[in-house]
């Protein structure tokens, strides 16, 4: 195999690449000599953690885009593509296509629940102590990840205040899920794509798992494995394929904002048969392999990069 697999004018496309997933597939693509476009959206603020990010891109020598517009907006999509042929150039086409935008509604469906103390009032009982020194222990060790203190740690809190209403959940399946169809038909139809290009969405266990909070996301994510399904089979003979990456819980910005993330951290730790979370660049070694040409025969698949945590039985 050459230094690198793709050709000096193949680019990646990262919608989201600022961050998390996105930007790690940006470094490990950029690495094997793909050109990256990111279109992200960050306030200004942001810049000074990220152009570092994009300054290491650029110091491997391929060509860095970056557009800081909303992904979500067609009439800005629309421009941006324009913007993106005339840097292209003739000859410039698209290899990957990752959607890794997390742009989503975290609100309850329904009140929750008050929360149970029994197992933290009890064992502070029996111990001699009183509960609140007993719970606020627990929380700190917990929150330096000594994760068998979980069932006596403070529970999740849960805002009841504003529920999941419909254009909440329009919202969220639209940015989450079918926005990746209106992005693929739009680089199809200015003829951006490679003769060999891949598309790739990002699920998660809460595709068939609920977990409070998140079903507006859960709902996008199945809204998306379906899109990548269709695009797979009636797109396959323009040379696209499309699958999907469901990652194990990874400590990314976008799982901080999940109500209870910090359960969900310990909960996959202690499944996990290597003991560890699932990192970004995991995820970004696995899409770099469903890039090269040896895997063009992967198409409408969902493949989990997990380290074997969706098949674990075992607690820790």
């Amino acid at each position: 195999m050459p230094p690198h697999a793709f050709d000096r004018n193949e680019w990646a496309l990262i919608l989201g690449g600022s961050s998390g997933f996105g930007l790690a597939t940006a470094h490990k693509l950029s690495g094997e000599g793909l050109n990256i476009c990111v279109v992200h959206r960050d306030r200004r603020g942001a810049m000074s953690r990220i152009e570092p990010e994009f300054e290491a891109i650029r110091a491997r020598g391929v060509s860095l885009v970056t557009y800081n517009q909303d992904a979500l907006n067609s009439e800005k999509r629309g421009e941006l593509l324009d913007a993106l042929m005339t840097e292209l150039g003739a000859d410039g086409r698209i290899r990957v296509l990752l959607h890794s935008i997390a742009f989503g509604n975290l609100k309850l469906i329904a009140p929750e629940e008050p929360p149970d103390s029994e197992t933290r009032d009890r064992l502070a009982e029996r111990l001699g102590i009183d509960a609140t020194v007993l719970g606020d222990a627990a929380d700190e060790v917990f929150g330096d990840e000594v994760d068998g203190v979980m069932g006596i740690a403070t529970p999740p809190a849960y805002s009841s205040d504003r529920l999941l209403e419909e254009e909440d959940m329009a919202r969220t399946v639209h940015a989450m899920g079918t926005s990746l169809l209106s992005w693929t038909q739009d680089l199809h139809a200015r003829g951006l794509f490679a003769a060999d290009a891949r598309t790739f969405g990002l699920t998660s266990e809460g595709n068939t798992v609920a977990w409070k909070g998140y079903a507006a996301v859960a709902a996008a994510k199945v809204a998306l494995e379906s899109v990548s399904r269709a695009i797979a089979v009636e797109m396959a003979h323009f040379g696209i394929r499309s699958n999907i990456i469901q990652a194990g819980v990874t400590d990314t910005p976008a799982l901080k904002l999940i109500p209870g993330s910090g359960h969900l951290k310990a909960q996959a730790r202690a499944r996990n048969p290597f003991g560890r979370l699932t990192t970004p660049r995991d995820v970004a070694n696995v899409i770099y392999l469903l890039s090269l040409p040896e895997a063009a025969w992967v198409n409408g698949e969902i493949i989990r990069v997990d380290g074997g945590e969706h098949v674990s039985g075992l607690t820790r």
